[in-house]
């Protein structure tokens, strides 16, 4: 069941990353060249802001689903 929940999650994921390239092309040309520019500490600190906003959504998920 949980290895299920994992995909379920990663295929999310994949939809969720695609919907700019589909919807805005250029745009999203645009967005990947300036995360490409950015040295590796500012691109790790996103990556770490990014991982640290889906741990609190998951955490609330799981409060609000216990409550």
């Amino acid at each position: 069941m949980a290895w299920l929940d994992l995909l379920r999650a990663f295929s999310l994921l994949l939809v969720i990353e695609g919907i700019m390239p589909f919807a805005a092309p250029p745009r999203s040309r645009a967005v990947f060249a300036r995360l490409a520019a950015l040295d590796d500490r500012a691109l790790r600190a996103l990556g770490l802001l990014g991982m640290l906003a889906g741990v609190l959504g998951l955490q609330l998920i799981r409060w609000q689903s216990q409550s």
